[in-house]
C-alpha cells in the first residue's frame, strides 16, 4: 500500500432486497459508489476487501426516524451489524444515522441529469444513498 494512501473506509445502505455500497477513493477523501449487491454477494466483496487490507472501518446506515428514535427496520440493522462484527471482526463497524439518504440521493441524481429511468434502475439509488452516507461522515470528520 502506498504511504499516501489509507485504508478505505465503507459505507453501506442497508435494504431488504438490495444492499448499497460506496467507499472512499485511496486517499480517504472522497465517497465513490461500489455497486448494489445481494447480501451474500456484499459479504463477499467486504471479505475480499478485507483480505487485501484495504478496508480500515465499514460504516452502516442506520435507520432511525426523524426524531433519532428507533423504527421497524432499526432491529434489522441491528441483526445486520452483528453478522459483520462476526465475519469481520478486526475491522471496526458503526452505526450513522442514515435519515433521508435515499430521498437526498434521489435528488442528486435527478439534478445530475440522469433520465428518470436511468435514476429507477435497481441499485442506482442504493449506491448512491451509500455515497450519501459516506461523504456526509467524510465531511463530519474534517
Amino acid at each position: 500500500m502506498n504511504l499516501q494512501q489509507k485504508k478505505r473506509i465503507a459505507a453501506i445502505d442497508y435494504g431488504t432486497k438490495r444492499l448499497g455500497l460506496a467507499w472512499t477513493d485511496p486517499l480517504g477523501l472522497f465517497a465513490q459508489p461500489a455497486g448494489t449487491f445481494a447480501r451474500d454477494e456484499l459479504l463477499a466483496k467486504l471479505n475480499t476487501l478485507v483480505q487485501a487490507d484495504e478496508i480500515g472501518t465499514i460504516l452502516v446506515g442506520y435507520p432511525l426516524n426523524e426524531d433519532e428514535t428507533q423504527n421497524a427496520m432499526t432491529e434489522v440493522v441491528d441483526l445486520f451489524i452483528n453478522d459483520l462484527h462476526i465475519a469481520f471482526p478486526f475491522v471496526p463497524v458503526e452505526r450513522v444515522n442514515e435519515h433521508r439518504s435515499s430521498r437526498e440521493a434521489m435528488r442528486i441524481l435527478a439534478a445530475s441529469g440522469i433520465s428518470r429511468k436511468e435514476r429507477k434502475k435497481k441499485g442506482r439509488l442504493d449506491s448512491a444513498a451509500a455515497c450519501i452516507i459516506l461523504q456526509e461522515y467524510l465531511d463530519s470528520q474534517r
